[in-house]
């Protein structure tokens, strides 16, 4: 047992120290590389925020490194675009990369459309109002097929042990999945939805649960790709999720379920007209609830993470650098109980959710 503490600690400390080192050689390349000056020189001026903005939004390509002389080396992604004068277009966003233009589009670098393909004329002038439907792989479709691939793994290696051992006692996978499975049955969805129609909906609960904690836990290791994506804190994936369950939970609602809305038991018959608006934002509300309290919970711990290391390069001095890295080491394991607690609190409250609508009349 000592030995497997020791490996753990070590493992651990490793781990820690790689997200550390990797997470200030990007820093460093961005200070030698954006501000004003030379780049490459480490005479301009370090940029926090944009820098931290890049690393929390999606993009089109994948940094990996800036060279000494001011070369980016990254992974381009491709570009995938409609519209409706020039049809299907498939490109790598090489094309597109440092202000470039390439058949007609061009991706832009700063203003209210920073990040966006927008369709340029011949003038150079670009048209933000007829922008084409942009299908793209950006770093967050990458994370997150990255991410269900690794969840389709493990749950059919699961399925395949379960075929050749049968019900039994646990074993090499089976041992480590199966008391999540029954901690998001027992202590998740039976209590909420009840025992009678849980099983319906377990599907959905495991899988977003798994989802959501696995594209946490990639967040948190920024080196090499498809890891370091911010999925989760992304506003547009925690909408799509918290869609799902709206979806499930309306569908779902049963007669008590819409009585309780459009005519609440109890309530005058004057108030309907006041009562029925509130019970329908309501609904609203609570998948609304679940977008912002994932996509902010994720991406504040980002952006605290990345400004203790850019204090560092802010700064100016390696005296700053112990106290900003011993502070990380705190926000990274604080990041990590947060990546489960996320996954566990969009679970259940989902779960909750759809209870409420399943919920039987009691008299």
């Amino acid at each position: 047992m000592r030995i497997l503490k020791r490996r753990i600690t070590r493992g651990f400390v490793c781990s820690l120290l790689t997200v550390l080192f990797s997470l200030a050689a990007t820093a460093q390349e961005e200070h030698g590389s954006s501000g004003h000056g030379t780049p490459g020189t480490g005479t301009e001026k370090f940029n926090a925020s944009a820098f931290i903005i890049d690393h929390v939004t999606d993009s089109h390509e994948w940094h990996i490194l800036t060279t000494p002389k001011g070369k980016s080396v990254a992974i381009y992604l491709p570009v995938i675009l409609y519209s409706r004068e020039k049809g299907l277009d498939v490109f790598s966003s090489k094309k597109l990369a440092h202000g470039h233009v390439f058949k007609g589009y061009r991706l832009e670098e700063e203003g209210d459309l920073k990040g966006k393909i927008v369709n340029v004329s011949e003038t150079g002038v670009a048209d933000t109002e007829n922008r084409p439907l942009d299908f793209s792989v950006t770093k967050t479709v990458v994370g997150m097929l990255f991410a269900a691939i690794v969840g389709l793994w493990i749950f059919l290696s699961l399925a395949r042990s379960y075929r050749k051992t049968g019900i039994s006692h646990p074993k090499g996978i089976q041992g480590f999945l199966e008391p999540v499975i029954l901690f998001i049955r027992d202590d998740v969805a039976i209590p909420n939805i009840g025992e009678h129609k849980y099983e319906k909906y377990m599907p959905y609960l495991l899988s977003v649960f798994t989802f959501i904690l696995l594209n946490n836990l990639i967040g948190l290791i920024p080196f090499p790709p498809p890891f370091g994506g911010n999925v989760t804190g992304n506003v547009g994936v925690t909408f799509v999720l918290a869609l799902c369950t709206f979806l499930i939970t309306q569908f779902s609602g049963n007669k008590a379920h819409w009585k309780h809305v459009f005519a609440a038991p109890g309530v005058p018959f004057w108030l309907l007209p006041i009562m029925i608006p509130v019970e329908l934002i309501g609904l609203i509300s609570k998948p609304f609830a679940l977008m912002i309290r994932l996509f902010a919970n994720i991406t504040a711990g980002h952006i605290i993470v990345l400004s203790l290391i850019c204090l560092i390069f802010i700064f100016d001095s390696v005296w700053v650098a112990p106290v900003s890295i011993l502070f990380v080491v705190f926000m990274d394991c604080i990041e990590l109980l947060v990546a489960f607690l996320q996954a566990y609190i969009f679970t259940l409250l989902s779960s909750l959710f759809i209870g409420m609508a399943t919920a039987e009349e009691h008299h």
